[in-house]
């Protein structure tokens, strides 16, 4: 070190005489490497700089030397004396170290061996001590995790067990209470980390339950649904059953007809009975058929969890979903009553079970969430049930459908649902049940019609004649004074048809029952379906009856009659619907029957189809005849055509006027058909003939064929006066013919002049002949003359013959001319 230090301040001392700087470092920060390095560097600059400056640096070194050693050695010698004295101290001291040393190494030995068994005992006592320590602790530790130990031991049966809600009661007191004192351990930290995951699988164990709980009432609902509208059934029948045997007790009855309360008794106690047998054993109520438990335990888990809004929204979205699948219908529901039961028996377990929900839970259900719900469901259903009752053609089916709609309605209506809109649909339904009884009884009045030998009923005793009034009010008493066996003026059909419109009442009154109607309302209705009855489809059937080929004459006329006692029989329709709804006829608004211009119209066209059958065979014997129109001279005889004619109409005119007059109403109307029924043929018989001779197709007639239609003329004449249908006054049926006689009579005489001088004169004697008439039958024998007598023109008789028909011609046209022009 000090060589170190002695070359250091020799280069320094050279580098400052050669005027050069160095920034040192002391030596001993940086060693040795520093030192060497900043010697090099001084060195290069030494060669480098100067020339011969290796020289002068080893001269000036040398120098430096020793100037230094000088230094060093005065340094030496005054430091030289205590550095002496220091020594011998120490040579002194020595010696007593050693001793002291011995000394303390012989007391360290005794101490070390009387201290060994201490030393051994102390660790005994230390060791015990903090054992003792340890078990305090632990102990202390132990009792104050053992309580969350236990907690959490019976979280885990609570699990185990299902007990979700309990686990979750359990869960809160281990974070409330029991985990805050052990947080520190690791255990504990664990067990916090493991409640989330415990929480999440509760929350799916339940949702889990929730899920099953929906499938299960959505496969039960149907059963809930029937079992909740028996009951509302059971009760309403049980009512109906009070009310009558109070309306006995007090001596009140509803109904006159003894049909109608055994019918009635039978509509209404029936059900009762078979339910009674059915359902002996206690009633069920929805909680017997469903357990609601893992809904409640979802609902308390949740709630419990601080999620419940979740859960709700969850609930109410599937069981409207649930909703849309219970009113969708089956694409054949409307075919049985069956398929309408099923879908009304699962609605009504739907809203049965929201309504439990809604009232043993808070907030999991609400009233405005159950009334839109119902709002929703309730226009789905009436849609529904519109477009399918509307298949049904079946008139029972759609009266079961009725019953099943009021049942439906009273159990919703128990449980505060609105069902105001369903009794709406069934008026709509019961204007389609009057359509479907109306098709039906249609079909049954043709049938009867079709059945019907049309002709009055015979009577051989006296209880076939009790027989047939029970059925149909008839009342003659001329009849009833005639002896057995006799006739009944109607036919078969009559007391048939009567019967059966008391059937249609029947069954029109059974669709009114239980729409919480009054009496007057009823009554309303079946006055106004009684009056559909009679002026649609009995008319209607009644008129293509009366259309229908193969009726005849004689059949015509008995429908005539029909009509007659069926109109009579009308008052006696409104007497029976007036016993039914106790609702007098005088009252008000009391409806009227309109049987009297629904059978005044059949029998009017009855009439009118007698006179159109008659003049259509009328034609059918016209066609037939045969005039030869150029003969010269007649046969002499009237024509075979018009004798088979006019033998024909005096045989179906015997028969009208044979027909039963037990009654004066009865002749009387006879003798009127009969009269027009002969008027109406001798007139269209009149007509034919006229157009026969005016023809246009008929270009010549001689006056042979005109003295031969005389004589067909003159039979018609003898068949009117020889008074065919009793009743006509004087030559009433003759003036049919007046036209034709004035017209053949003018031809026969060819009385021209008096024709021409008395035209337009109220006493004339051709006065029904008009001059176009003449004028046209005229032409056609003019041209007939000039072809029979080609040399007519050499005979003076016949020329004037022809220059006074040229004549008549001529004036006859200007009469005619003057008449279209007046017009």
């Amino acid at each position: 070190m000090k060589r170190l230090l002695g070359m250091e301040m020799i280069e320094k001392g050279l580098l400052e005489e050669m005027g050069l700087e160095l920034n040192l470092k002391p030596w001993a920060t940086d060693g040795g490497a520093h030192f060497w390095e900043v010697s090099k560097t001084a060195f290069r600059s030494v060669y480098d700089d100067q020339p011969n400056a290796h020289k002068k640096f080893m001269e000036k070194l040398d120098a430096c030397i020793r100037n230094h050693d000088k230094e060093i050695e005065k340094m030496c010698n005054f430091h030289h004396q205590g550095f002496v004295d220091a020594i011998t101290e120490l040579l002194k001291v020595r010696t007593d170290a050693e001793k002291l040393k011995v000394q303390v190494t012989d007391t360290n030995r005794r101490f070390q061996d009387a201290g060994k068994e201490v030393i051994v005992q102390t660790e005994d006592i230390i060791r015990c001590r903090i054992q003792q320590r340890n078990i305090t602790t632990v102990v202390e530790k132990l009792q104050l995790c053992l309580p969350v130990l236990e907690m959490y031991s019976k979280l885990k049966e609570q699990m185990s067990a299902k007990r979700y809600y309990s686990a979750l009661k359990t869960m809160e007191q281990l974070e409330n209470v029991y985990f805050p004192r052990v947080s520190q351990y690791r255990f504990c930290q664990l067990m916090i980390e493991n409640l989330p995951k415990l929480r999440e699988d509760i929350k799916e164990i339940s949702m889990s339950d929730l899920k099953d709980f929906l499938e299960s009432i959505r496969k039960h609902s149907d059963k809930i649904g029937e079992t909740a509208m028996k009951q509302a059934q059971q009760q309403k029948l049980f009512s109906v059953i009070l009310q009558k045997q109070n309306n006995v007790k007090f001596g009140k009855t509803v109904y006159i007809n003894d049909r109608i309360p055994e019918e009635r008794n039978e509509i209404v106690l029936k059900p009762v009975f078979e339910e009674e047998d059915e359902n002996e054993e206690e009633v069920l109520t929805v909680q017997d058929l469903v357990d609601f438990s893992p809904v409640y335990r979802c609902l308390h888990i949740y709630s419990v969890l601080g999620d419940e809004e979740t859960f709700e929204n969850y609930y109410r979205k599937q069981r409207k979903k649930q909703a849309r699948l219970v009113l969708q219908p089956q694409s054949n529901m409307h075919e049985t009553v069956d398929g309408y039961r099923r879908y009304f028996t699962q609605i009504v377990g739907f809203f049965v079970v929201e309504d439990h929900i809604l009232h043993v839970t808070q907030g999991l259900v609400t009233r405005a969430y159950t009334d839109e719900l119902w709002n929703m469901a309730l226009s789905k259903i009436i849609a529904v049930l519109r477009a399918h009752s509307s298949y049904c053609t079946d008139p029972d089916l759609v009266l079961e459908l009725k019953n099943l709609i009021v049942i439906f309605a009273d159990t919703l209506q128990g449980y505060g649902f609105p069902v105001n809109r369903l009794f709406d649909l069934l008026f709509e339904i019961r204007d389609q049940y009057n359509e479907t009884l109306l098709k039906k009884w249609a079909g049954v009045f043709r049938d009867i019609f079709e059945e019907d030998n049309y002709s009055p009923i015979p009577i051989v005793n006296e209880e076939e004649y009790k027989t047939v009034i029970s059925k149909f009010p008839f009342q003659d008493p001329d009849l009833e004074k005639q002896s057995f066996p006799k006739k009944l003026p109607m036919s078969q059909s009559v007391p048939h048809i009567y019967i059966q419109v008391k059937e249609f009442i029947y069954a029109s009154l059974k669709f009114s029952e239980s729409l919480h109607r009054s009496s007057t309302e009823i009554d309303d209705m079946l006055r106004k379906s009684t009056n559909l009855l009679l002026t649609r489809t009995l008319s209607s059937c009644l008129l293509n009856l009366i259309k229908k080929p193969h009726i005849g004459l004689t059949e015509l006329v008995q429908i005539i009659i029909n009509t007659t006692h069926l109109e009579q029989a009308c008052k006696y329709l409104e007497d029976f619907i007036t016993n039914i709804t106790n609702i007098s006829q005088e009252t008000v608004h009391t409806t009227r029957l309109y049987g009297l211009s629904t059978f005044k119209d059949a029998r009017h066209a009855a009439e009118g189809e007698i006179y159109t059958k008659l003049n259509q065979k009328i034609d059918e014997f016209v066609q037939l005849a045969d005039y030869d129109w150029t003969m010269s001279e007649p046969d002499g005889r009237a024509s075979g055509y018009l004798m088979d004619l006019i033998n024909f109409l005096r045989s179906i005119f015997q028969v009208f006027t044979h027909l039963p007059t037990n009654s004066n109403d009865h002749a009387a109307m006879s003798g009127k058909v009969a009269q027009t029924a002969c008027m109406s043929a001798c007139q269209h018989l009149s007509t034919s003939l006229m157009q026969m001779l005016l023809d246009s197709e008929l270009k010549q007639i001689s006056m042979g064929a005109v003295q031969q239609f005389n004589l067909d003329v003159i039979q018609c004449e003898l068949f009117a006066s020889s008074e065919p249908v009793p009743g006509f006054q004087g030559d009433t049926l003759q003036l049919a013919f007046i036209d034709l006689r004035q017209l053949l009579d003018l031809f026969m005489v060819w009385d021209w002049s008096t024709y021409l001088a008395d035209y337009g004169q109220p006493a004339s004697k051709y006065l029904r002949v008009n001059p176009n008439t003449a004028l046209t039958l005229l032409e056609k024998i003019k041209d007939t003359s000039k072809k029979n007598n080609i040399f007519a023109q050499f005979r003076k008789n016949d020329r004037d013959k022809q220059k006074l028909i040229e004549t008549v011609v001529k004036q006859l046209r200007s009469l005619v001319n003057g008449m279209s022009q007046h017009t």
